[in-house]
């Protein structure tokens, strides 16, 4: 299974362990995307999204307009172009720094929107700009199925707002998904890089995977025993 492939699946698991929400579960999708984008063969993509921040950035200045989002890509890009592979973007420091990124601008993004346009729906503004989102980082054979696949989960499935919190932890444990699957590899990570170039390996990744499921028992402890409490009534 490829790369892209494999993070996908484990992103998209973890993910309905704690999430019911599309949007949730396609920014987890998407986070397991990112940190490989400290790979050479997409420098050409970190140089688009560096070109993108600028102009975001110099577009909104003109306008008159908040245009922190357009510094917050190019920061995004920079620390991709001076990662290497499977370096700091895979460490514990790296996936709170491309956490917060792209919350920020997602959310940045949505405060935007909201502010200068008349649309009403924020649940359908929030899904417009996880779409373009994906386009920034997920291929093109992704895309394929993600784009449809997304849309129609949106259709199918109860509205549900997300908050900015789940924006984050969404991000969060799709960024984390990569970089413990990553462990499991032969490389394995350099989980505290720049500090240090100590590696972890499958027993990081099988520690984490348990604790994880730890973590989605207890969060669903509440709906367990009113489930319960049903079945007994």
């Amino acid at each position: 299974m490829s790369s892209y492939k494999g993070h996908s699946v484990f992103a998209l698991l973890l993910a309905l362990m704690f999430f019911h929400n599309p949007l949730s579960i396609a920014l987890a999708l998407i986070g397991a995307i990112v940190p490989d984008f400290d790979h050479k063969f997409k420098k050409d993509n970190v140089y688009k999204i560096i070109i993108l921040g600028l102009v975001v950035f110099i577009s909104l200045y003109i306008l008159k307009l908040p245009y922190y989002i357009g510094l917050i890509i190019v920061f995004l890009g920079a620390v991709f172009y001076f990662s290497e592979h499977r370096s700091f973007t895979h460490s514990i420091f790296g996936v709170l720094t491309l956490t917060s990124a792209v919350s920020l601008i997602l959310i940045w993004a949505y405060e935007l929107v909201s502010a200068v346009t008349i649309l009403n729906n924020h649940y359908l503004l929030m899904a417009i700009l996880i779409v373009l989102l994906s386009f920034l980082f997920l291929n093109k054979k992704l895309l394929m199925i993600f784009i449809p696949l997304f849309f129609i989960s949106l259709f199918i499935l109860p509205t549900i707002e997300i908050s900015y919190i789940e924006i984050v932890l969404s991000i969060f444990l799709g960024v984390f998904s990569h970089m413990v699957l990553d462990s499991f590899t032969p490389a394995g990570i350099k989980i505290f890089a720049p500090l240090s170039s100590k590696k972890a390996y499958r027993n990081f990744g099988l520690s984490m995977v348990f604790l994880l499921a730890v973590i989605s028992i207890i969060y669903h402890i509440p709906v367990l025993f009113v489930l319960f409490r049903s079945y007994i009534g």
